[in-house]
């Protein structure tokens, strides 16, 4: 499933094509994604402005000057294609084939400016729901997410915070949406190799009695951030059958460090370890047990 920084590069493939436009068409070519669409979906966007588009943890908001406000989420294999004036842009060293099968192309926007942009599915787990714009606090998928790790309120004294007294293991507690929201496998894995943090270790340790943040607790929001930027500045990891808008392939996945290097040297300067994968609540972990403690 696509992580924060693929959805984020998403966001920034999509804006130039649909902030500041109308919806001109709106084409559903099934009942149905992971959810049934809203009702009346096409004709409550059809007309309306994006006044902007913004992603929270790992969903895309479409703002827009009425009072539905558009939420989608790209599920396990949801991609879009902007396409305009007939060219498809793919800028890059590195592609990847885009589904092109009229059976997964489910959504068609074809918005004011000339854009056409194609959201394809194969798998059909990304949806999309009209949510209230004025009360988007208090839409269900949204109000539990807890801070977004892309800025300087992620800090050591708010993980000090969240992980106070808490026995789960660091990686469980990375993964809790309402504590960290947006953060997923992959970039959990290498964030704690940056931090040199084992992901077995209990995320409690990481305040002090009286609920201070440890220099544990500073590297860690310090690598969280760091990991994340270098991702969304990389275009993301794609794997598998992810992709940007253009086609192009995110270049964040040749900078692995842990995740997925089962058996390879740890590439900590002077650390001899090698890489191990274990499994934490049904999802593999890497990491090295020599340099992360």
């Amino acid at each position: 499933m696509p992580e924060l920084p693929e959805v984020e590069t998403v966001r920034r493939g999509l804006a130039p094509a649909m902030e500041g436009r109308r919806f001109l068409s709106v084409e559903a070519r099934r009942p149905d994604l992971r959810f049934p669409f809203p009702e009346r979906f096409r004709e409550r966007l059809e007309g309306r402005r994006v006044v902007s588009l913004d992603r929270r943890a790992k969903y895309l908001l479409v703002r827009t000057d009425g009072p539905d406000a558009l939420l989608m989420h790209l599920g396990m294999s949801g991609s879009f294609r902007v396409d305009q004036r007939g060219e498809t842009a793919s800028p890059g060293a590195f592609h990847i084939p885009r589904s092109k099968a009229a059976a997964h192309d489910h959504v068609v926007f074809d918005m004011e400016g000339g854009a056409r942009i194609t959201y394809n599915d194969p798998r059909r787990f990304g949806f999309m729901i009209l949510a209230d714009a004025a009360r988007l606090e208090e839409q269900p998928l949204l109000k539990n997410l807890g801070v977004e790790p892309t800025g300087n309120a992620l800090s050591g004294d708010l993980i000090a915070a969240a992980f106070r007294g808490k026995a789960t293991s660091l990686k469980a507690a990375l993964l809790d949406q309402t504590l960290i929201a947006g953060l997923g496998n992959i970039y959990v894995c290498e964030a704690l190799w940056r931090a040199h943090l084992s992901p077995r270790r209990q995320a409690g340790t990481l305040a002090t009695a009286a609920g201070g943040p440890t220099a544990r607790a500073t590297r860690l929001a310090e690598a969280i951030r760091a990991v994340i930027a270098d991702a969304i500045a990389a275009g993301g990891s794609t794997l598998r059958d992810h992709a940007q808008p253009n086609g192009e392939l995110g270049y964040f996945q040749h900078t692995f460090a842990v995740y997925d290097r089962e058996h390879e040297p740890c590439r900590t300067p002077n650390c001899r370890g090698t890489v191990q994968r274990i499994v934490q609540n049904g999802r593999s972990t890497f990491f090295c047990p020599v340099c992360q403690r």
